[in-house]
């Protein structure tokens, strides 16, 4: 038993400093130390022993043991049973978790006792309550017996918003599971969730169970009700199974399968509506991700998602995770790379299909890719002496065209092609210059005969080019800050002869987009089956404004424009271009002036002197979960829109904290979020979200419609309600990720948990 010590090794001298004792909370063993020894330490106003036998102490009583503290008015020891019997305003505390309590018996070593009418706080998540007794397992479980549960402040200044309350609580932190018998759930003093056994993670770590249900409404499907549930079937794999009800559409199930092994992981999902009402048919999805290595270097993965119909997309627009939601792609691709000293060479194989989903409407009618029936390739670079870089890349393909492809007049076909460049750079810190000299040849053979009457046909086109530029960098002062200024201007020439290829297929290519990648490629299409002849001169410059502590870029302006020398004639839309002087682009990003963010470019025309595209986009964020934005994108000819986005607090309830605090009933903070889209061109808004957020510090509230344009005029609404009690559960759909993806600078007002496994209840 050690009561106080201070011991110093020999005399001090006055240069040496003093040993201090601190005070700790906590009694962690010495590093190098025992850490199973039952060493103890007592603090107390007043202290009675009998070594070996007991110790009693009253006023301020302090008791630590490995990790535990007893504070107390009177406590007694018993040494030879290892027995604390503490009395009078009694607060244990240990791993963070706190109760409080008129008295305590407990074997110390083993936690092992009762605490009759304790409130405590589990530090795991900040939620905590109060019981008629706890009676400790051991260190890691208790059983609270007529208990209440909630993380809502419990001051005594009146019944918490939400509170969980069960004739008995079973705490397992190892299993990270709580078990309440008899649970009722209330919420504004109003129950909402009765059940006779009710299971909660303590964590967010996973765990078998019954998710909170889902519940959905939208135009098409009526109220949709599921119920997921999650089972944990090793640390690397889980599934999630969902049995989902729609008041229109019937019964359905749904399932997630994910897997994480050594060297492979992916998912599987499948979705299957065995009769579906209203289109009086089965409905299916499935989908399958795959990425692995094996080998040397060697990867492959798998990529696929397959619908029943052709209507899937609109019906069920939420489950299917695509960009592209009428291109529903499968690909499978093995590849394997190897580097020696002077060459990095890449092989690969691949496959990519399509399954179309057209539409009735003529105007909505959709030209998809061709499908790669099989791909071989393989790449390499060498860096030689001196700077010479020499790089090859060669494929052979088979193009065949997508089910349900209306389409049937394009070319099906076999096609080699081989794509090589040969680069010298001479380069400073303030300079470079880069001739080089490229080659794409490409070999035709078709199923059906060409405009000219030929199935075999060959082009080897050469491109000669010389990039060069330079960087200048001077200090500076802009709006009181210091910043550091680049002038960087930039020059391609580009000479690539006129080839005829008009009678050739178009596989996979299409043209560039305007913008400041482009122009200062060699080639104004991506893919091999078009080179554009090109005798020109690119020309620009840009500045920008960097902070000279961080590297972190505050202003960036850029202007360039390319000089024609000749008539160009192989087009993207195969009009000849005569025009010397292309359009201006002009770019630009400022995040000079405090909380603001300005992007914004434009293809401007001198021929018709106006912008042929342009988008400005302008961002406020003065504070967390304030973010206002605004973007304007025109496309002349094909369309103009405006969009807005917002998360920014409408009502501050008394005592809110920006979302961090509040005790509800008012007390908290409620904030607008949404995205409305507008299209000037057609005087309708395309796709829109708003709706609230209400936080009031140990629940959340939200609110939000969506309209999902799927049509010209057609469109599919949704209401997603979800109630989360944070320490507990969320409850009803989930409208945080349809936030996060449209809504720019939206931040959660709390931090998502990890899975959604971390809501699971069971019962």
């Amino acid at each position: 038993m050690l009561v106080a010590i201070a011991q110093g090794a020999g005399a001090q001298t006055p240069d040496e400093q003093p040993l201090i004792l601190r005070p700790s909370l906590q009694l962690a063993p010495a590093s190098g130390g025992n850490s199973t020894r039952r060493s103890v330490v007592l603090l107390a106003d007043r202290l009675r022993a009998r070594p070996d036998l007991e110790v009693a102490a009253e006023g301020n009583v302090e008791f630590r043991h490995a990790g535990s503290v007893i504070r107390a008015d009177r406590f007694v020891y018993d040494n030879a049973d290892d027995l604390a019997s503490a009395h009078g305003r009694v607060r244990i505390t240990r791993d963070g978790n706190v109760y409080g309590g008129p008295e305590l018996q407990l074997h110390v070593q083993r936690f092992e006792g009762f605490f009759l009418k304790p409130e405590f706080h589990l530090a795991r998540n900040g939620a905590g309550g109060r019981a008629d007794r706890v009676d400790f397992l051991d260190a890691s479980r208790s059983v609270a017996w007529n208990a209440t549960y909630t993380s809502c402040p419990r001051d005594g200044s009146g019944d918490p918003d939400w509170l969980l309350s069960a004739d008995r609580v079973r705490i397992d932190l190892e299993a990270n599971e709580g078990v309440a018998d008899g649970a009722v759930l209330r919420f504004l003093g109003v129950p909402i969730l009765a059940m006779p056994v009710l299971s909660f993670p303590l964590t967010d770590d996973r765990k078998s169970g019954w998710l909170p249900p889902s519940v959905n409404l939208d135009s098409r499907s009526g109220i949709e009700v599921a119920v997921p549930y999650y089972w944990n079937i090793a640390p690397n794999r889980d599934a999630t199974i969902t049995p989902v009800m729609s008041t229109r559409r019937g019964a359905g199930i749904g399932t997630e399968f994910r897997y994480l092994e050594a060297h492979d992981e992916g998912r599987l999902d499948l979705q299957f509506l065995p009769h579906d009402r209203v289109e009086s048919t089965s409905r299916s999805l499935g989908r399958f991700e795959h990425d692995g290595t094996t080998g040397p270097g060697l990867h492959y993965s798998a990529q696929a998602i397959r619908v029943s119909d052709d209507n899937y997309w609109k019906d069920f627009p939420r489950q299917i995770p695509t960009l592209t939601p009428r291109l529903l792609p499968l690909t499978l691709r093995v590849d394997q790379g190897g580097e020696t000293t002077h060459l990095t060479h890449r092989w690969y194989a691949g496959v990519r299909r399509w399954q179309v989903l057209q539409s009735t409407d003529p105007s909505s009618v959709i030209v998809a890719p061709y499908d790669r029936l099989w791909q071989l390739g393989v790449r390499a670079d060498a860096p030689g002496v001196g700077g010479v870089n020499l790089s090859l890349e060669s494929e052979l393909n088979r193009f065949v065209r997508p089910e349900g492809n209306q389409a049937t007049s394009l070319a099906e076909g076999t096609r080699w092609h081989a794509v090589g460049s040969l680069a010298r750079t001479w380069s400073t810190p303030g300079w470079w210059v880069q001739p080089k000299l490229s080659v794409n040849a490409a070999s035709y053979e078709m199923e059906q005969p060409l405009s000219d009457g030929r199935t075999h046909v060959s082009r080897v086109i050469p491109t000669a080019s010389v990039d060069a530029g330079a960087v200048f960098e001077r200090d500076s002062e802009w709006f009181g800050r210091l910043q550091r200024q680049t002038l960087e201007p930039r020059l391609l020439y580009v000479n690539t002869p006129f080839r005829e290829q008009s009678h050739l297929p178009t596989f996979d290519t299409g043209a560039f987009d305007f913008n400041a990648v482009s122009i200062y490629s060699e080639n104004a299409f991506a893919g091999v089956d078009r080179v554009a002849d090109a005798h020109q001169l690119t020309a620009g410059a840009t500045t920008r404004l960097l902070d000279p502590a961080t590297g972190a870029e505050t202003l960036r302006l850029g202007v360039a424009q390319r000089y024609l020398f000749r008539d160009q004639r192989i087009t993207p839309d195969g009009v000849p271009l005569t025009q010397r002087f292309s359009d201006l682009l002009i770019e630009g990003s400022s995040s000079l002036v405090t909380r603001w963010r300005i992007d914004a470019a434009m293809q401007y025309s001198a021929e018709i002197g106006r912008p042929v595209r342009s988008i400005i986009g302008v961002r406020y964020l003065p504070a967390p979960f304030h973010a206002l934005s605004a973007t304007y994108r025109l496309a002349r000819g094909l369309s103009e829109q405006v969009e807005l986005g917002w998360q920014w607090p409408v009502y501050r309830g008394r005592g809110a904290d920006g979302g961090s605090g509040g005790t509800g009933r008012c007390q908290g903070n409620l904030y607008a979020v949404g995205r409305v889209n507008y299209s000037m061109r057609d005087s309708r808004i395309t796709d829109s979200i708003a709706g609230l957020e209400y936080d009031a510090g140990c629940w959340i509230a939200r609110v939000v419609g969506e309209r999902l344009s799927t049509g010209r005029s057609e469109a599919t609404t949704r209401l997603l309600l979800q109630l989360e009690l944070v320490g507990l559960s969320r409850l009803g759909s989930n409208p945080l990720q349809v936030l996060k993806d449209n809504i720019p600078g939206y931040k959660l007002l709390r931090e998502e948990r990890n899975a959604p496994t971390a809501n699971s209840v069971n019962d």
